[in-house]
């Protein structure tokens, strides 16, 4: 039997298995001991990873571990960050986490090896690319390209390649945008629309550094949010997965409640602003939506008036002239999703404000300890949070989490 001091209690931060004495093990699951010359005995928690990359790829590093401890995880990472601002006491709900095979939105890269072309994504903290032959997260829509597309650019071998693509799913299929490729001939042009062609994709388009070319798009991408079709540019932010944007979603719509007048700053392209303007009736709800990216504010804007939806728009940088205290007591609550950064200035002016409710969804679970602190040193109680696992066997970790004015 091994000491308890050599028996995994935790997974850290970074996916390291730690022992009860505090030693870090690469892929070992918590229950896991460490035997007397240091090889790793499996626990109950432990499991096969069902990826042939698992250990390769930078992306699943959790894989080994069961569905019971990932949801633990999850949690602990957000009890961590908190406890870190000197936060305790918080009721931390049961993580939502998105299914196998399901993510909608992924960046990868083209490379050339030689007379091969390799596609996938990079090591962990490495710059070498993982040939991608599986995927068990990424939607298989988005994955059926990856065979084709490495096929077709193996043609381009005179080339030295190194391009990142950005694919999303979106209403009409797949949408591709493929950075730092420059075709030097019109025929080369020409594959590329007929690769969008033959591949039946919502959308191909290119970016050689000068900003996006469509070179095919049988109709105008959309995604809808809530009920409503929204224009959507190229290389915009999505959430995910879909079933990780309903979670959020219904979380932020609960919490709300039926308040009236509600402002959703940072609000992209409005995944929460069209969702929250659907969960009450006949337009008894309106929103006001504040974002910095240009295309995003105007497609939501543009969506928004099709509809008669009764969101109104302002193309605002919140980093550099967030609301103030002033403006925000005009809404019965604020909705926050702010960039991995946090939200710094713009919580600074909400925690001086009298605003009822401020729902703060996070991919970041350090800034958004960070910003709590702010809040409730002004008066905000933090009722409950909610982890959502959108990056299935990742260390990434999103939430949304709930605050009240304490009167």
């Amino acid at each position: 039997m091994s000491d308890n001091q050599d028996i995994i209690v935790r997974i850290a931060a970074r996916g390291d298995g730690v022992t009860a004495s505090g030693h870090h093990i690469r892929g070992a699951a918590p229950g896991d001991a460490i035997s007397p010359d240091g090889g790793l005995i499996k626990g109950p928690h432990h499991v096969a990873p069902t990826c042939r990359h698992f250990d390769q790829c930078g992306g699943c590093a959790l894989q080994h571990i069961d569905m019971v401890s990932y949801a633990t995880f999850l949690r602990e990472r957000v009890k961590g960050a908190l406890h870190g601002q000197g936060i305790a006491d918080v009721e931390i709900l049961d993580p939502l986490i998105s299914k196998s095979h399901s993510r909608r939105r992924t960046s990868f890269r083209v490379i050339s090896m030689g007379k091969s072309v390799h596609i996938g994504f990079n090591t962990e903290q490495s710059h070498r690319v993982v040939d991608i032959k599986q995927c068990d997260v990424l939607h298989p829509d988005i994955f059926a390209l990856f065979a084709p597309l490495r096929e077709f650019f193996v043609q381009w071998r005179d080339k030295k390649l190194n391009l990142i693509v950005h694919v999303t799913l979106v209403d009409q299929g797949v949408d591709l945008l493929i950075k730092n490729l420059n075709p030097d001939t019109l025929e080369r042009y020409e594959k590329l629309s007929a690769f969008g062609q033959l591949h039946a994709l919502a959308r191909l388009s290119i970016d050689r550094g000068e900003g996006t070319e469509t070179l095919y798009a049988p109709e105008p991408a959309t995604i809808t949010l809530g009920s409503t079709r929204v224009d959507l540019p190229a290389g915009s932010f999505l959430q995910a997965t879909l079933d990780g944007e309903q979670a959020l979603c219904g979380t932020v719509n609960q919490w709300l409640g039926d308040a009236p007048m509600v402002a959703d700053l940072f609000s992209g392209l409005g995944t929460f602003a069209f969702s929250a303007a659907d969960a009450l009736p006949n337009g008894a709800r309106k929103i006001y939506a504040a974002e910095a990216t240009r295309d995003s504010i105007f497609a939501l804007k543009a969506a928004a008036n099709r509809r008669k939806v009764p969101i109104f728009t302002e193309h605002r940088d919140l980093f550099r002239r967030p609301l103030t205290s002033i403006e925000v007591n005009r809404f019965d609550a604020i909705i926050l999703d702010p960039p991995r950064a946090g939200a710094r200035e713009q919580v600074m002016q909400l925690a001086q404000s009298t605003v009822a409710k401020i729902i703060y969804v996070s991919c970041n679970p350090s800034s958004f300890a960070r910003d709590s602190k702010a809040l409730l040193e002004n008066g905000y109680i933090l009722q409950q949070v909610q982890p959502v696992g959108q990056f299935l066997w990742s260390t990434h970790v999103e939430l949304a989490a709930h605050f009240t004015k304490n009167s």
